[in-house]
């Protein structure tokens, strides 16, 4: 593996380790986010607005340039609505 790729795979930890705190520190989050997702995640530029909304709402700050980490939160996010619905 490449340095650069050390690079952002550490800096990716880095943002989870701080996310994962934010979430142990307020357990409200977590519904929260599903909130929005279960309203929003139909919507054209979804993600986005998920995000904005999600940053509005918590603790979870999620930049208009969204970072391998913030991606990957939206995804995973969108994966347990998935999974949510295929139980319904």
């Amino acid at each position: 593996m490449g340095s650069a790729t050390e690079s952002r795979q550490g800096k990716m930890i880095a943002e989870m380790r701080g996310f994962i705190k934010k979430v142990l520190a307020d357990p409200t989050i977590p519904a929260k986010c599903m909130e929005i997702g279960r309203r929003l995640h139909t919507e054209k530029n979804a993600d986005r607005k998920m995000a904005d909304e999600i940053s509005a709402s918590t603790t979870i700050r999620i930049p208009e340039e969204m970072s391998d980490a913030d991606q990957l939160f939206i995804e995973v996010l969108k994966e347990v609505l998935e999974d949510e619905a295929a139980l319904y």
